[in-house]
């Protein structure tokens, strides 16, 4: 999930766990304790952005990074915040709950979560909700503003609280709902087109549940198109893309083009744009998509011009927004 999403979610936590013995410190120790995982963007400053890729949500998302800092860290605030009279078991549940929590959520992305480093590198991604979305991460925001507002002592602490916490869980709740209905309807437009493929995923599509993405992989590229809870027509369109493997055998960058293999996870494409050799990773979704008959994708690598990649997963998830676009977006959720 985006920073801003972990730092109200870890405040709400905290409250929950500390707010009692800590006040308000709960709350920013907290929203600190959420983003501990996301530490490894420290990487980012050294490694090649491809190597990056996979060290992002790798060992600081997983299991055993859990059990390694919370003992740690819960040692080091007993002796910090020796005068609030919290016991180590309380701080052993505050730490452990605060991280776990964090990369429980990023699993729900379509990044993917390494929960099982240094053992295997799989990444964990149930594609049900957007990196960033607003209707997931709005309750939690206000419940923080209340509580920040809100004297140490009131008894409307709690009601914001749960504001906060159950609100965005049945939001989470209802995601994995929707994506199980997307998935049959995918599933059934597929077949009823005699569309030949072997696997397929679905995720949201920006800031929202309502409207998904699905690709389906078959021999030779995939058919990609969109689903909203509310269309009316039992058969969705696809667009088919060309997988273009073959352009990539006469790169020079072999080790990026290893790289983002590996990261897509195989749901990849290859595009020649003008002079310039693409790597196209489906996962992330299209510019417009919704809108636009063959559009190009949100994630895309210059190979044969890696300095040109900065800002890679972020620069192509609004390319193409404007005022326009967004009413074209919105009537594309009300369905078809």
């Amino acid at each position: 999930m985006d920073t801003l999403t972990h730092i109200v979610l870890g405040a709400c936590i905290g409250e929950a766990i500390a707010g009692k013995k800590l006040g308000k410190k709960a709350l920013f120790l907290g929203a600190f304790a959420n983003s501990i995982p996301d530490l490894d963007f420290i990487a980012s400053f050294w490694l090649p952005t491809t190597r990056d890729l996979l060290s992002h949500r790798a060992f600081t998302h997983s299991f055993i990074f859990v059990l390694l800092i919370t003992p740690l860290l819960a040692y080091l605030s007993r002796g910090i915040f020796r005068k609030q009279d919290l016991s180590l078991k309380h701080w052993l549940l505050f730490w452990g709950l605060e991280v776990f929590v964090h990369i429980f959520i990023d699993a729900f992305n379509a990044y993917g979560t390494a929960w099982f480093e240094p053992f295997s590198h799989y990444r964990v991604s149930f594609n049900t909700m957007y990196v960033a979305d607003p209707l997931y991460s709005i309750w939690p925001a206000i419940a923080f503003i209340s509580l920040l507002i809100l004297k140490k002592d009131s008894a409307k602490r709690n009601f914001w609280v749960n504001i906060g916490l159950i609100t965005s869980s049945v939001y989470l709740f209802l995601g994995i709902l929707f994506k199980q209905s997307i998935e049959y309807d995918v599933r059934y437009s597929l077949t009823n087109q005699h569309k030949t493929y072997y696997r397929n995923f679905t995720t949201p599509t920006p800031l929202n549940n309502l409207l998904w993405y699905a690709v389906a992989e078959s021999d030779s590229g995939f058919y990609i198109g969109y689903r909203s809870l509310f269309d009316h027509n039992a058969n969705m369109k696809f667009h088919f893309d060309a997988k273009n493997s073959h352009l990539l055998e006469n790169t020079t960058n072999k080790s990026d083009m290893e790289n983002l293999i590996k990261f897509s996870n195989g749901y990849y494409t290859a595009d020649m744009w003008h002079d310039t050799l693409v790597f196209n990773d489906l996962r992330f979704g299209e510019m417009n998509g919704w809108n636009e008959d063959q559009p190009r994708c949100a994630f895309h690598f210059f190979l044969n011009q890696p300095e040109n990649n900065k800002m890679i997963v972020q620069r192509g998830r609004f390319a193409k927004w404007n005022k326009e676009s967004l009413w074209l977006f919105l009537k594309r959720i009300k369905g078809v």
